[in-house]
């Protein structure tokens, strides 16, 4: 198992992520994008961020956006439970309408969409979400979804900013595949259809596996080839413009118990600096101004899924170092 080369740290000490902060910054990366929660009526995970990041004394020197992480909670944080038992859903993600309005939007606008240091693109508060349909459920469908994102648009406008800016997570779907909603009127409609009804602004992923299959044993070059052949057809069937995405491998095994195991995708920092490059290079010649040349690594830290961008007792300072080389960071992390 992978292990932090800092120790076993507490993500809402103001300290521990200063630290983080300067490491990321070194290594030429200026955005964190911050995994949000929302369960039975209650935050859920907030301090990491609301304690962590907001009171570290260096966090006006980075940018930061949420992502809605609205997925179904399952046991997957169970590393006693393995096979179908790992799909039980225990709290569910969907939030309406009226609770979306009254309660989500005034908490964003309040406590993160207001710092000066919250991420924008034209003037636009970025809000990731994380799974689109779940969202469009919680909801009730793509009228009142389409009215929420409408609703949070104008909240925006009336406190200033030039609107909001919806960025969803999304897989690649390939061919055939039919989306879950159907357009009022019209049955057959597409993706691309839904996501400009609802006025998706544009899509990144959340990592390589929503790209390509995880399989035991694929060498991880191979892996992200398949994975960057596909970014064209996801920015055709959505609609939207793609912002490119780097994964670090792919390592689960730590979620389930022993004689369990899981596939295992290994990354090296050479390969991962050849996939950044590829990164960099797709997004200056696919992604037109004004906007921003935007790519997502994943991840800073999600060490129960082995994508790690933070140093660690394996590899060191050895992502963290070529990701400077490519973005133009110090590299002076430590």
């Amino acid at each position: 198992p992978l292990e932090p080369l800092w120790g076993y740290e507490k993500e809402d000490n103001p300290s521990v992520v200063a630290r983080k902060i300067d490491a990321a910054l070194a290594a030429g990366v200026n955005v964190f994008i911050y995994d949000w929660y929302w369960y039975g009526g209650r935050p859920f995970l907030e301090n990491a961020l609301n304690n962590g990041f907001l009171k570290a004394p260096n966090n006006s020197r980075m940018r930061f956006y949420i992502m809605w992480a609205n997925h179904f909670v399952t046991p997957l944080w169970n590393n006693k439970v393995a096979g179908e038992a790992k799909n039980k859903r225990l709290w569910s993600p969907f939030v309406s309408l009226e609770e979306f309005k009254t309660v989500l939007v005034p908490r964003w606008l309040s406590q993160y969409f207001s710092k000066p240091n919250y991420y924008k693109i034209g003037n636009k508060p970025v809000v990731s979400i994380f799974q689109i349909w779940n969202f469009i459920g919680g909801m009730g469908g793509l009228e009142n979804a389409r009215e929420a994102i409408k609703f949070l648009d104008a909240e925006c406008r009336k406190a200033g900013f030039a609107g909001v800016h919806i960025q969803p997570t999304v897989y690649y779907v390939g061919k055939g595949n039919k989306p879950p909603y159907t357009l009022p009127n019209k049955p057959n409609c597409t993706i691309a259809e839904i996501f400009e009804y609802l006025g998706i602004d544009n899509i990144t992923v959340y990592n390589w596996p929503s790209l390509d299959k995880i399989v035991d044993g694929k060498p991880y070059r191979q892996w992200g080839e398949n994975s960057f052949a596909k970014f064209g057809d996801m920015q055709k069937d959505y609609g939207a413009q793609f912002f490119p995405n780097v994964t670090i491998g792919w390592d689960n095994n730590s979620r389930y118990p022993k004689g369990a195991r899981q596939p295992v995708i290994v990354p090296n920092a050479k390969d991962y600096e050849h996939f950044l490059r590829r990164a960099k290079a797709w997004a200056d010649a696919n992604i037109p101004a004004p906007l921003p040349k935007l790519i997502t690594i994943n991840a800073w830290n999600e060490w129960t899924e082995g994508n790690i961008l933070e140093p660690d007792r394996k590899s060191g300072y050895d992502f963290l170092n070529a990701t400077a080389r490519v973005f133009g960071g110090s590299g002076q992390a430590r």
